[in-house]
Order: C-alpha cells, then structure tokens, then sequence
C-alpha cells in the first residue's frame, strides 16, 4: 500500500508541477525542451509552393510559469552563406531570422509578431484585420541565439503580462500559433502550419494549439524626463512625464500616463501633398501604441490607414491652428469578462482649445457546428472640442463570419452624430469584405463600400473622404510551377475591376487593374502594375466648388529588389502617372534608386535619390480655379546606422526635397464640370525642405533608454518671383535652418 500511495503522490506531483524553466541562452538544451510540443513540419510559403523545407528546420514550443517559450533549430549548410547584418528595432531588412505568430486568444482578432534575427537583432508588433501588421509597437520580451558549424539556433521567452488575454477553461489556454524561418541569403521562408500573411485569412488560420493556462502580475512605472536646447531661438526647455502600465491578470490590462512622451526622438518623414486628402501618419508613442490593435477597427479604402479610431489626433494641431495639443493625461484598459471582450480609452487636453477623447469598445466570439466562426463587436467614439463648440459621436458594429476554412466575410456599419453650434447633422456608413479561397491557386475578393456625404469620422478617426460608394472585385492567381530553370520560384497575379460614385449620383471612375509579383530564386523579387480610370469626375479638388469632369487616368509601375550580396543591396523603381487634363500621353515620370552598402555587420549606410518630372501637374487655386504647371522635384534621402555593441545605436537620417513649378495655364470648373480655360494669371512657385538627425541611443534595460540628439531641419515655400530651378532649391535646402536643436531623453521602466 505504501509503495502505491507513493506511486500515485509522484503522478499526482506530475500532474501538478508547473513547466520546466527554461533558460534563454540560445542554445537549446535537449532536457529543458525535453517535456515541450516539437515541430519540424516547416513548408515553404516563401515563395507559396508549400513543399517541405529544403534544409531542416525544427522548434519547440512549451507554457512555462514564466512565460510561452519557443526555440528553434536551424540547419544552414556551409554552401547557404549566413547573413549577421545588425540593424536597429523593427528594420530587420534581408537577414536570418525567425518568427513567432502569436493569438493568445485564439479568436482570429489580433495577434502579435516576435522576430529574432541571428545577430540577435529583434523586431515585433500587432496583427489586426487578418493580416495587417503595425511595427509601431514595443514589447519587453527574452531572446538569444547561438550558432555552430551546422547551423544556428533560436530561443525567445514571452511573458504572459505582454497583452491582455481571456481566462482558460479548466486550466488550459487555446491559442493561435504559426512559426517560420527566412533564410536571408535567398529569400525563402519556411512556415508551420504552411500559411502566409500574404493570404486572407491568415491570423484566423494559425494551428490552434493547447496550452496550460497561466496569469501574471506586471507592474511597471516608466517616467522620462527631456532637455532641450533650441540653438535658433536660444532658449532651453524641459518635460517630464511618466507611462504606468497594470496588469493584475490575464484578464484586465491598465495603461496610464501622465503627460505623455510625444517620441520626440522620432520624427515623421518630408511628405508633399497638395491634395485634398490629408496624410497618414503612424505613430510611435508608448502609450498610444500599448495593446492599440483592440481599438483598429478599418472602415474606408482598401489599407492599413483608413480606421475609426487615428491615435494622432490626441495632440495633433489644436483647434484654433496655433500649434499641437498638449495631452495632460490619458488612460486605457483592455480586459475581458464573461465571455466579452472590452476596452476603454480616454485622453484630455490642455488649455481652453484643448479636447477630449473617449472611446469604448466590446467584442464577443462565438463558434459552432452550424455556423462556423463567428464575432461581433462595438464600439462607440466622442470627441468634445469647445473651442469649435463641436460635439463628435460616432457608433460602429462590426461583424465577421467564416463559415469555411475558405470563406471569411467581414461586415461593417457606422453612424456619426455631430452637434455643432447647435446644429446637428447625422449619417452612416457600411463596409463589406469578402475573401474566398476558391483552392490552393485562386483566391477571389469582393470589397463594397458606402459613406454618407455628411458622415464625418475624422474627429478621432482616419477617412479618406465621405459621399462615396465603392465597389471592388478581385481575382487572384498564384503560380508556383514554374520550371526550375526559370530565374522566378513564384509569381502572383491579381486582376480587379472597380467602380466609384458619390452619393449624388455621379460617376468618379470605373477602373481596371493588372499586377504580377514575382518572388525570384536569387532572394529578390519584382512588381509590375499598370492601372486605368476611365473618364469621370474628381469631386475633391475643388473642394467642395464643383466637381471636375476628368478625361480619365493611366498608371503604369515597375519595382526591382536586389538582395544583399556581400555588401550591396538595391531598390529600384520606375513609376508613370497620368492625372492631369493632358490626357494619358502626358503623364508624370517618377524614377526611385536605393543602393545600400553594409560596410560590415554592425555598420551600414543607405542611400536614395528620386526624380520626378510632371508636365501636366494639376493644383487647386482657391474657388473654382485650377492650374496646371510643370514640375521637377528631386527629392534625397540618405542615412548611416552603426550598432555598437549589443546596447548602443549611432543613426544618422538625412532627407531633403527641391522642387519647382512653371505656371501654364488656369482653368474654371464650369457649372457643369468641364474645365475652362481662363487668362488669369497663375504665379510659379518652388519648394524646399531639409530634417536632418543625428541620434545615439543607449539601453540600460529593456524599455529603458538614454538618447542623446541633434536636429536640424526647415521648409521654404517661394512664389510669385520665378522663375525658379530645381537644382537651386535643392542646393539650398541644406542651408534651411528653421530649428536647430539639442535634445536628452532619459527614460526608465521600473517593475514595482
């Protein structure tokens, strides 16, 4: 009886005991992986042929109590050269490396992405909409690598306290997984289970694997403080805030700050738009990219931009046009509860033009037998703007059905309700998108959209334009049977057809679009794209004084990659754009080169160098009144990055832009919309500008830095006096020096 009692005390303890630890060192150790789920089931989806990996590839993955760790395997014959290029977070560029894909709900709604690389490099960010990946996300997370003469090897450890997740169910956790290897040298990557992001689905589609159910506590202060020396103006600043992050359990998730750090070490790149249409910019943020992908619902155009809820209108330009927002605080939770899904995100302003912003989110998931997989979500935004006397509320409902592996069908509704100085307007919205594998060569997308012409999203959100329906129909068609002695492994057609109105009725265009993408057998690839509208009507460009009748538009692309081979890497594209009044012959010509030299593997420099010419640039002039002008812009930018050691970075960033614009001709919308020629006089006008950055950056810990700096930068806009050259307005922009500064950042995460 002892004997049996001990026996079943030993199995009882089994049962019990948590996973072994594991110790990330990068060498995987056969007995701490000895109890993990191994895979070496890998399949080419890189190009998307799914055969067996060409060279052996295994992993493991296990729950422990410190976190879901993973290892990796990699067979690389001596033939197959390694590529160790070190670069900065999130640029991994061509290099070995691996990935971890993970959903930790299992629900197909957002996931996260952990790459390491063999210089131990890493990179990682959110997974929303099936297949949209948004790198402005930072995690605290374990990695290491080691190699040998076989090849290399991979261990990363990730806490349960890195994103909030629901309960499990008597103690086991179901997640979605997915794992892959690139080889940098050619290209190829090699997956399990043998999905690409390239497919729609793709989070929804990760293995769903099985997990014991842990929780962590997390508790982190990350306060910062900056000094600033303006050189223009001689004067000093100083900031400080603090980000307070809370995670009792898996299910609720607290995010606080105090003052937020605008990333003043980041800076948005030179963009020139003279469009209708506002430019979209990420942002880099702590506290606005922390667990953001709950909030990411996409309404509007086929992209990643169009979304309800657009981080960057917290603190954007104020209200009354005298500068940013100055965000005092802003709180958001992310949690479950009874099976729901919730979210909540506040921020307010300073001063008396500054505003607030609220948002509240919920999604439920739901899975049978008779229907499939299916979820529902909500969400509701306001946006209170004194200064405008403008109360903005928008509500959406969100639905996503698959009733097969091979349908997925997402469905959108929106509601704006604006009050304004008394006066209330109210519209909706609706989207749909629907994906379908027809089998393992085709696939076909149908995409339908309608906005109100008073429906208003951009109080908190990101639309392109309202009064609108769209309509897209796309066929895909991947080929992978490709003869061996072709120099391409794989090549992915797309054909669409498309139809845009406004809600009054008219026509905007009907357009067609080809396209091949073709991965090659030397690890680089190719794009070729020629598009067309017909002739329609451009109801923005005069912003709201008529709209255009348009002879239609022509597009043509070509894109070339070359992989990096011993030192060099290049970028190369060529772009014709037909979208003036001149018709399709008289068309802008757009030439990008990007060579890149690694000098060796901590230190590289990059170099790019557009031109552009346009003899039929057409440019609204205030009413009804057009030009058009023909323009030359040269446009540069260059940038060097040194890794020294495993925790400083030297990055050096230069761009700038000279452009100039001879008047032709003005012209009149008539009430009709035909263009009329005018005798008025347009004035010429040049353009330049110049950011110039020099920043070190020291880790002392994860998420925790000291940057140290020099910004220099400017913009000038001439008109009136020309005529003006191209040449000289890019000479001179390197004598721009608008604001010149100094800057030191401090920031440290401290676990309380």
């Amino acid at each position: 009886m002892r004997t049996i009692r001990a026996v079943l005390a030993l199995a009882a303890c089994a049962v019990c005991a948590p996973a072994l630890a594991v110790d990330i060192d990068g060498r995987v150790d056969p007995q701490e992986w000895a109890e993990a789920h191994r895979v070496d089931d890998f399949r080419f989806t890189q190009p998307l042929t799914r055969e067996p990996a060409k060279y052996k590839t295994e992993a493991w993955y296990m729950a422990t109590e410190a976190g879901f760790a993973v290892a990796f395997r990699n067979a690389q014959p001596a033939s197959v050269p390694r590529t160790r290029q070190r670069f900065h977070r999130d640029n991994n560029g061509n290099v070995d490396r691996v990935n971890v894909y993970i959903d930790f709900d299992g629900d197909g709604r957002s996931g996260y992405n952990f790459m390491l690389a063999l210089s131990d490099g890493i990179g990682d960010g959110t997974i929303a909409n099936e297949n949209q990946f948004n790198a402005d996300w930072d995690g605290a997370w374990q990695h290491a690598v080691s190699e040998d003469e076989h090849g290399w090897s991979a261990e990363i450890l990730i806490p349960w306290h890195i994103a909030p997740m629901r309960d499990g169910t008597d103690g086991v956790r179901t997640i979605g997984l997915s794992l892959d290897r690139v080889i940098g040298d050619t290209g190829d990557r090699v997956s399990w289970p043998a999905v690409s992001f390239q497919e729609q689905p793709y989070l929804s589609a990760l293995s769903k694997v099985r997990i014991p159910h842990y929780d962590q506590a997390l508790l982190t202060a990350t306060p910062y403080v900056v000094g600033l020396y303006d050189n223009v103006g001689g004067r000093s600043d100083f900031d400080a805030g603090v980000d307070v992050f809370w995670k009792p359990n898996g299910r609720f998730q607290l995010s606080a700050t105090l003052n937020p750090d605008f990333g003043q070490v980041e800076s948005d790149g030179i963009v020139v738009n003279f469009g209708a249409i506002e430019t979209f910019f990420g942002d880099k943020r702590p506290f606005f990219t922390e667990n953001q992908g709950y909030f990411e619902v996409p309404f509007g155009s086929l992209g990643n931009a169009q979304q309800l809820l657009y981080t960057r209108r917290v603190g954007g330009p104020t209200d009354d046009g005298a500068g940013s927002g100055d965000v005092a605080a802003a709180v958001k939770l992310n949690g479950s509860l009874g099976g729901w899904g919730y979210g909540v995100f506040a921020a307010t302003e300073n001063d008396a033009v500054g505003r607030d912003f609220y948002a509240l989110r919920t999604t439920r998931d739901i899975d049978s037998d008779a229907f499939g997989s299916m979820g529902f979500g909500a969400m509701a935004t306001r946006v209170s703007r004194p200064y405008l006397d403008r109360e903005a509320t928008v509500l959406s409902l969100d639905h996503r059905w698959s009733p097969t592996g091979d349908w997925n069908i997402r469905t959108i509704l929106v509601a704006s309700d604006i009050d304004q100085a008394g006066e209330r307007v109210r519209d909706t919205g609706a989207q749909m998108r629907i994906d379908h594998k027809i089998d393992s060569a085709w696939r076909q997308q149908l995409y339908l959209l309608h906005t109100g012409g008073d429906l208003q999203l951009n109080d908190f959100g990101f639309l392109d334009r309202n009064n609108y329906n769209y309509g897209r129909y796309e066929l895909l068609h991947r080929n992978t049977a490709l003869p061996a002695e072709s120099p391409y492994a794989t090549h992915e057609w797309r054909y669409a057809v498309s139809r845009r109105t406004n809600d009054d009725g008219l026509l905007i265009a009907n357009a067609f679009a080809i396209s091949r993408y073709s991965e090659r057998r030397d690890g680089g690839n190719q794009f070729i794209e020629v598009a067309a509208l017909s002739a329609g009507h451009d109801d923005l460009i005069t912003r709201g004084n008529g709209a255009l009748d348009h002879p239609g538009k022509f597009y043509v692309t070509a894109e070339r990659f070359f992989p990096k081979k011993k030192h060099w890497s290049f970028f190369g594209s060529l772009e014709y754009d037909a979208e003036g009044l001149g018709g399709v012959d008289r068309g802008a010509w757009t030439t990008y080169l990007e060579p890149n030299y690694a000098i060796n593997d901590d230190l590289s420099l990059s170099l790019g160098l557009e031109l552009k010419r346009d003899p039929e640039w057409l440019l609204w002039r205030g009413g009804n009144l057009l030009g058009t002008f023909r323009s030359k812009q040269v446009f540069l930018n260059a940038g060097l990055a040194w890794l020294i050691g495993d925790k400083q970075e030297l990055r050096v960033r230069l761009e700038a832009l000279g452009l100039d614009a001879e008047a032709k001709r003005a012209w009149r919308v008539a009430p009709g919309g035909r263009p009329v020629r005018s005798d008025e006089a347009l004035d010429d006008f040049a353009l330049r500008n110049l950011g110039f950055q020099v920043r070190y950056r020291y880790e002392f810990a994860p998420l925790s830095y000291l940057y140290v700096a020099y910004v220099r930068g400017g913009g000038a806009f001439a008109d009136g006096s020309g005529p003006y050259s191209v040449r000289e307005e890019f000479r001179t922009a390197f004598d721009l020096r608008d604001s010149e500064q100094l800057l030191v950042k401090l920031s440290y995460r401290f676990e309380l």
